[in-house]
Order: C-alpha cells, then sequence, then structure tokens
C-alpha cells in the first residue's frame, strides 16, 4: 500500500517548460533562483503520514486502506505532482481533502482533485472567504469548494487513525482549523504557524493578532510536548516541523509587535515611519528579514480602528 521507510525523500525537476514559462512571468528572478525553486520534497513523517513541500502552503498526506487524506493542496501543478506520487504509493482512492484555511496556496490546487476526492473540508468561514475572494476576481470555476464544513470541532476515523478539525478562533484569517491526527500526534496548523519568517496577515478576512495569540496558547494547552506540528511556511534554513514550544514563541513575536506598534503610536509616529523599522524590540531574534512590514502594518490596522 505504501512506502515503510519513515524517512524517505524524494526530490523531482519541474518539467523544464514549466520553469521556463514561470521565468517569463517573473522576469525579476534569476534562472538559478528558479531551478533552485524547482524541486519537490517528500518525507515521511510515520510509515503512513508525510509531508509535501514545493511552491506554497506545507501539504501534509496520509495513506491509509479506507482512503488517502490530504491537508492543503497548494497550486494546480503542485498538487499534480503529489497526487501523481501518491498514486505510486497506494491504489487506494483519495477520501479527504482538507483546507487549513482558503488562500490560494491552499485552495488553489483543489481543483486538482475534481473527480478524485470524495469530500473536501474546511471551516465555515475558510469556505465563505474562498468563496468571496473566487467572485471578486471572477475566477470561481478554477475553484473546487468544500462540500463540508465545521464550526468548532468534527472528527472522523478513517482507517485506523482519528482526524480532529479544531477551530480556536480567529488568528491568521477568521477561519483557520488545526488540524490533528491523534494517534499519530501530529497537527497540521496551516498558517497558524509561521517558523521564523514575518505572517502574512489578513486583516481582510478577519485575522486578528490579538487573538492569535490566545489560539496559539490554546493550542499549547490542547497538544503535548510530544506533538508535532506541521507549519503553513518556515524561513530559509529552518524546518517546516516544529515543537510546542515553537509556538510559545511565535506568540511572543505577535505579542512584541503589538506592543512595538502600540508604543510607537502613543509616541506619535505616524504608520509610514512605524513601517519603516527593521527590527521588532524584544521579539526572539529568529523572526528577521524581509516581510516585516505585513505584521507592522496588521498591528497598526488592528490597534486603530
Amino acid at each position: 500500500l505504501y512506502s515503510s521507510a519513515a524517512s524517505d525523500v524524494y526530490k523531482r525537476q519541474k518539467n523544464s517548460s514549466v520553469v521556463l514559462a514561470v521565468l517569463a512571468v517573473f522576469s525579476n528572478k534569476t534562472m538559478g533562483q528558479f531551478l533552485a525553486d524547482a524541486t519537490w520534497t517528500i518525507k515521511m513523517l510515520t510509515d503512513n503520514i508525510g509531508v509535501f513541500t514545493e511552491k506554497g502552503g506545507t501539504i501534509l498526506f496520509m495513506l491509509s486502506k479506507e482512503g488517502i487524506v490530504v491537508v492543503d493542496a497548494q497550486f494546480p501543478e503542485t498538487s499534480q505532482h503529489l497526487i501523481d506520487e501518491l498514486k505510486k504509493k497506494s491504489d487506494q482512492p483519495f477520501r479527504l481533502l482538507i483546507n487549513t484555511h482558503h488562500h490560494g496556496d491552499h485552495t488553489a490546487g483543489n481543483v486538482s482533485f475534481k473527480g478524485l476526492v470524495k469530500h473536501v473540508l474546511a471551516h465555515e468561514n475558510s469556505k465563505f472567504n474562498q468563496e468571496k475572494v473566487a467572485k471578486e476576481k471572477k475566477n470561481e470555476g478554477q475553484q473546487l469548494f468544500p462540500d463540508q464544513t465545521f464550526s468548532t470541532i468534527r472528527c472522523e476515523t478513517i482507517g485506523d487513525e482519528e482526524i480532529c478539525l479544531h477551530y480556536f478562533g480567529a488568528g491568521h484569517t477568521n477561519g483557520d482549523s488545526l488540524v490533528q491526527f491523534k494517534k499519530a500526534n501530529i497537527v497540521h496548523l496551516g498558517d497558524l504557524m509561521f517558523n521564523r519568517r514575518h505572517p502574512f496577515v489578513d486583516k481582510s478576512a478577519g485575522a486578528n493578532m490579538s487573538n492569535w495569540i490566545t489560539v496559539l496558547d490554546k493550542a499549547h494547552e490542547t497538544f503535548n510536548r510530544k506533538t508535532k506540528f506541521v507549519c503553513g511556511h518556515a524561513a530559509t534554513g529552518y524546518d517546516i516541523i516544529v515543537g510546542r514550544k515553537d509556538l510559545k514563541l511565535f506568540g511572543d513575536y505577535l505579542g512584541k509587535t503589538l506592543q512595538f506598534v502600540e508604543a510607537s503610536i502613543k509616541a506619535g509616529k505616524s504608520k509610514n515611519e512605524i513601517l519603516k523599522s527593521t527590527s521588532i524590540p524584544g521579539a526572539p531574534e529568529q523572526w528577521k528579514g524581509d516581510g516585516i512590514e505585513r505584521p507592522i502594518a496588521a498591528a497598526y490596522a488592528e490597534l486603530t480602528l
């Protein structure tokens, strides 16, 4: 049914024509950068659960005698790479596709599962957000929307694994699910966890940085010190798999960002002045690099409403 080697890692190069097409669109990147980006990787965390990375949010999958479960779908071309590989590993049908939230780098690839997967599941707010954005962009025909939703918690047993989806409130968006594989003790956090990378905070979809800290605290309390957490994204050189202590560090980073922006506002600084900041005072030093303006702008919006 599937490989029993839990540490197997598979890497492939994208079709050269795809690379060239991407290069034509994004001419500001060098050929070397795109060739470096043009690989996908599968890493098994257990005998039947693994992670897939290529472009976009991290995908988690499970192989079982009752069907294949996939969490998140990246983009159409990348999700097809995953589908092709999983078909080599298992002759079982795709049982369930779960979306941690609605963003395109996690759901655009849903369409690759059209006609293959039995159900698509997400939080009710995630489905609403996905449909709203698709209507705004007039690309409803390029979507595969969830046909099943939940509000607070939903559990289902597939094979010998119990899969539970938890909703702890608004964070990165207002529809982020924590997807727990109980027996394996693995939880996919989607974009509720950016490992050492400045996060995108989607205020247009109900994101709330203050409550995001509460969500991370609740995750810390709900799961245990042996739980493996799968991040939606990680900075270069950092793993997409983290432990419970990393949730606390990220929560501390978010809190320090809010404190810094609030203090700057009280000191009379303008939004543009605050956005010129290159670091968050007191925050864990690993969170640095490009993208700092994203959380600062979101914190400013949250504090000045």
